[in-house]
């Protein structure tokens, strides 16, 4: 099975570019950056509630809980939020200021369909694809960003089990298929010899 392109910074940057530019731009923009900035799965995301990210002050945790029932293989896991995606998160919680009282409770949906209710894993997948096609993207899936996250981790040099975790990947082989190698990456390696 052909696994999910991984975008370069330069492609991340057009598809956030095409984001910008469409409908709903907020609410797919957070949707990209749970899965790129915390190696979010759909399913995940699309679980998510606005009183997981938020603390009762209104502010941006800097950790999530995954409820079991939220993950693919049912094991819970804390998910840790980046300065960037807290950032990005607080903008977006403060958009949010302009739906009705009705759909910004804690229990709200954090990602909203037109209707107000949840998306389903499958229909954010199908609107990963829609973006990634916009921007004329070949091969990036809903699970570019996942596999984006932890390749960057994995060459910057954190620890396999630290990956392990925090993707929730209860196997280190799991793990290593995630992690996308270019040709980049082997000539700077055979450098450091």
């Amino acid at each position: 099975m052909k696994q999910a392109k991984v975008l370069t910074d330069t492609e991340f940057k057009r598809v956030l570019a095409v984001v910008s530019a469409g409908r709903h731009a907020a609410r797919n923009r957070i949707a990209l950056m749970l899965s790129h900035y915390a190696g979010l799965r759909v399913g995940e995301i699309s679980y998510l509630k606005i009183g997981d990210v938020t603390l009762d002050d209104g502010s941006i945790n800097d950790q999530l809980y995954l409820n079991p029932s939220y993950t693919k293989c049912g094991h819970s896991r804390t998910v840790f939020i980046n300065v960037k995606l807290a950032n990005e998160l607080q903008k977006y919680v403060a958009s949010l200021s302009a739906l009705s009282a009705r759909l910004r409770t804690p229990q709200s949906p954090l990602i909203q369909s037109q209707k107000g209710g949840a998306f389903s894993a499958n229909s954010l997948c199908q609107l990963f694809a829609e973006i990634y096609t916009l921007a004329g993207l070949k091969g990036a899936t809903s699970h570019s960003g996942r596999r984006g996250f932890i390749t960057k981790l994995a060459h910057a040099g954190v620890s396999s089990k630290v990956i392990m975790e925090l993707a929730g990947h209860k196997h280190l082989t799991t793990t290593q298929r995630y992690i996308d190698v270019t040709d980049d990456h082997k000539r700077s390696a055979v450098e450091l010899v």
